[in-house]
């Protein structure tokens, strides 16, 4: 059994960075699915969103930020948030993060402005935000003695104190599969996070990594935590539309630097839909976009970027421009072919503004909780801000805990269980799932189709658990049964929301309630505090 002071689950940006906050005093694990850097935090292009202008303003941060999250935003997260951006920022930059620079701004970094945004605040390495800030924090993590680094593993299940019939519910570690060995390991902590990202892979397209499977999620439900506002699945309205171009998302900068949405002939639509046009919040720009490829026939839509000077997009979004000239797609004088995709998972673990969870000892940040910033709409840039501002609460909160014995916690058994037969069984499910939650549990639903949906899903966690009760586990499997989990908890609170608001539109609910209320789901082994 390996012991740690705290194990951390994913090795995103908010999983790394508490990672490095707490190493100085504590002796610290990080299980990750494959390397430390497959994950969506590198892949993140637009930037981080904070007040880092004179021209802008904390109490436009808050008020863009609730309007994003169509009243749903917890008031109290949403200051915590936007309070602590600036000193997040700087903790980034005393790292070595390259942002871009601007010797014209008044902070010498240039800002950008992305959709929903009232002022230019988003700061930015290029189009590669993501990348930059993950492969400085990387470093840094792989150099420091106190940090365990655990690749090529996937946590099982969270070990609990009812799991091992105890009275106080608390969590006390994991197991986790050695996906190259096939051995399964043990190992207990004094305080265990939840980091592992969304859920993006629930739908067949999305803008996320393969590794965005929704683990934290169900992990965390089994263990007894509630969840909340899984209904609110964003959308990126602008995901590169090509068969070569797996998950390549064309970034809202691009709008925010004046590109503009048009139809195959040219003619631009998002005026029709909204007065802010292609700066309206993504949850509008993607439904106008569903709504106009629907209405006739297309296969996608179309963003003209190509009236900026060739220099400016090649120092703006060279990953882009790069990326797009491999296709054959010259962005400084054709269109980029678009189309929405599964981009962020809006709920999740509910969570105080520590980071705590339902379960003692138990923590969840990142985009795996449901801290109530983002209410029913992420606006853009805030996700990297809330990984950085609640991993740097949830240290604060670890470091003043108490440490208590760990139980001696039992071996994984696998007495029981053989080989699989028919690992064939896996691939069917999974694409089966996929692409009935893309097809009923998309951009616009219906009550029908939530049912139906909600029928297939009965019949996959059947057949999933009883496979899963009686062969050896692997990653495939363990990811699917996650996968299904989280498909369940999303239908459900879509199904319980009779209302259309933010990334939840409805064609039998179309309206919206005068007065917003949160999705709480509760598994049947919640206990209450």
């Amino acid at each position: 059994m390996l012991r740690f002071d705290t194990l951390i689950i994913g090795s995103g940006l908010a999983g790394l960075s508490l990672a490095l906050k707490l190493a100085d005093r504590q002796k610290v694990a990080v299980i990750t699915k494959k390397s430390l850097l497959e994950g969506a935090s590198a892949w993140a292009q637009g930037g981080i969103a904070a007040v880092l202008s004179p021209d802008d303003s904390l109490k436009d941060h808050i008020q863009d930020t609730l309007v994003a999250g169509a009243g749903l935003c917890d008031a109290r997260t949403t200051r915590f948030v936007v309070e602590h951006g600036a000193a997040a920022i700087d903790w980034l930059i005393s790292l070595g993060v390259p942002f871009t620079r601007d010797a014209d701004s008044n902070n010498g970094y240039h800002l950008t402005r992305e959709g929903g945004h009232s002022h230019r605040r988003i700061i930015h390495a290029a189009d590669a935000t993501g990348q930059a800030v993950q492969e400085t924090i990387a470093a840094k993590v792989r150099a420091h003695p106190n940090i365990t680094l655990l690749e090529r593993f996937i946590a099982i299940d969270l070990i609990t104190g009812k799991k091992l019939r105890q009275d106080d519910n608390r969590c006390h570690g994991t197991y986790a599969l050695n996906t190259l060995s096939g051995e399964v390991i043990t190992i207990s902590a004094q305080n265990t996070v939840l980091a592992t990202g969304g859920a993006g892979k629930v739908y067949l397209y999305t803008t996320n990594p393969d590794t965005a499977t929704g683990d934290g999620i169900a992990m965390g439900w089994r263990a007894g935590c509630r969840v909340a506002n899984m209904e609110f699945i964003q959308f990126h309205p602008t995901c590169l539309y090509h068969p070569h171009a797996k998950s390549f998302l064309i970034s809202e900068a691009v709008r925010g630097e004046g590109g503009t949405l048009k139809l195959p002939d040219g003619t631009r639509f998002m005026p029709w839909h909204d007065d802010r046009a292609e700066l309206a919040p993504r949850d509008i720009v993607a439904r106008a976009i569903d709504f106009e490829m629907k209405k006739r026939g297309l296969d996608c839509v179309y963003l003209d970027i190509s009236h900026q000077p060739v220099e400016f997009l090649q120092e703006h979004f060279p990953t882009i421009y790069s990326r797009c000239l491999a296709l054959g797609i010259d962005i400084s004088k054709q269109p980029i072919p678009v189309v929405p995709a599964v981009h962020f998972t809006c709920g999740g673990v509910m969570t105080d503004l520590h980071g705590r969870t339902d379960v003692n000892g138990l923590y969840a940040i990142g985009e795996t909780a449901c801290t109530g910033l983002h209410g029913a709409n992420r606006l853009a840039s805030n996700s990297l801000l809330e990984c950085l501002v609640f991993a740097e609460a949830a240290s604060l909160d670890i470091l003043d805990s108490h440490a208590r014995p760990i139980p001696e916690l039992p071996q994984w058994d696998v007495s029981r269980v053989t080989d699989a037969d028919e690992t064939v069984v896996i691939s069917h499910n999974w694409d089966e799932l996929r692409r009935f939650m893309w097809d009923y549990v998309g951009i616009v639903r219906t009550t029908k189709r939530l049912q139906r949906a909600q029928h297939r899903i009965k019949l996959l966690h059947e057949e999933i658990n009883e496979y899963y009760s009686n062969f050896h586990v692997s990653a495939d499997l363990l990811e699917l049964r996650n996968l299904v989990l989280t498909a369940d908890l999303i239908v459900q609170s879509a199904l319980s929301r009779h209302e259309s608001r933010g990334l939840h539109f409805s064609k039998d609910y179309p309206q919206m309630l005068p007065e917003a209320h949160p999705t709480v789901l509760t598994p049947p082994s919640y206990v209450a505090a």
